[in-house]
């Protein structure tokens, strides 16, 4: 009988000797080949795995050459039939067009979650201890304590509301439950969430957002979800509540929320994601004094990369044995 063919995936360099170990465990020894893209040429490639350092810090927005180079060869990878992607999401204007085109796409959904929900009760406590204002007492070498109308609210006690209840949304419910916060859900579904004082769907968070003290965006981008907290929603949060952004820049209306934070009308922003990115530096929310301003950074961790590629190597064992993929984030 004549052997199959290795199948071709396309990888960075830099990813490959990690890659080529982790492969080498498992079935799929001896039945792959790692490719890499050549300018100007098409790939062979029937697979490809865009781990973190092909994206490196570009954006959606702004794609940086190197990225570019890998985002050309799939386009013009004419046997290309999957891509696994590090990110949670495949809402990248490239994996949109493979998936057009009948490419499979795969996400690393999981493989950050913890790290994700850890920064987001990060921006809770640090908004909550006024650390923004501690930060500037200290770059004005000023003496202040935490007393009189500085004083800060006991967590406990407070009513939060989270956005989303995936992978991330569940952590963030826990640990702002451990926390000793009450907690309501709005979610896709509505389905009531044990944990939850409240369980609602998207269509139901306004009436939520009165009695929050904390709104925290933790949802995918979805036709559902964009814009989901616009100008009514920000004006239906009371004046001492704060928000937190750990989900995609288009869940929220930037212009109403830098209005609502400049007037007032909120208390503070804990922001990772944004409408542009990076985010521009005449943005007004680089200076306002109640935001902490993050670059997209909330699910970075140095063991993301080998819970990534464990993902990978785990869908591409299930695809050489003809079993579904898991993660496929755009069916």
């Amino acid at each position: 009988m004549t052997p199959r063919p290795p199948i071709r995936i396309l990888c960075s360099p830099a990813e490959a000797p990690s890659l080529r170990r982790a492969l080498d465990g498992t079935p799929a020894a001896g039945r792959y080949a790692l490719v890499h893209p050549v300018a100007g040429e098409a790939t062979p490639a029937e697979t490809a795995f865009v781990s973190r350092d092909i994206t490196g810090r570009s954006t959606k927005f702004d794609i940086h050459a190197a990225t570019a180079l890998y985002y050309e060869a799939m386009r013009h990878a004419p046997a290309l039939r999957w891509v696994h992607v590090h990110s949670a999401g495949a809402d990248r204007e490239i994996y949109q067009s493979l998936h057009a085109r009948g490419v499979a796409v795969t996400t690393s959904q999981g493989a950050s979650d913890p790290v994700v929900a850890q920064t987001a009760i990060a921006g809770v406590l640090a908004l909550a201890r006024r650390l923004p204002t501690l930060a500037a007492d200290q770059r004005a070498r000023a003496w202040r304590p935490l007393l009189d109308e500085r004083m800060p609210r006991d967590l406990a006690g407070q009513h939060a509301v989270v956005v989303g209840w995936g992978g991330i949304g569940q952590r963030i419910g826990a640990l702002l439950d451990a926390l000793g916060l009450a907690v309501s859900v709005a979610r896709h579904s509505g389905a009531p969430v044990p944990l939850a004082r409240r369980s609602v769907d998207y269509d139901g968070l306004a009436g939520l957002l009165p009695q929050a003290d904390w709104l925290v965006l933790a949802c995918p981008l979805t036709s559902a979800t964009r814009n989901l907290v616009d100008r009514d929603a920000l004006a239906a949060l009371p004046a001492h509540a704060m928000v937190v952004n750990v989900a995609r820049g288009h869940v929220i209306d930037e212009p109403a929320l830098i209005e609502s934070l400049r007037a007032g009308r909120l208390a503070g922003a804990f922001l990772d994601v944004f409408q542009e990115e990076p985010l521009p530096p005449g943005s007004a929310l680089w200076d306002l004094p109640n935001v902490i301003v993050t670059p997209h950074s909330a699910g970075f961790s140095d063991g993301n990369a080998a819970r990534v590629r464990g993902l990978f190597v785990d869908n591409f064992n299930r695809w050489l044995a003809g079993e579904p993929l898991g993660n496929r984030n755009i069916a």
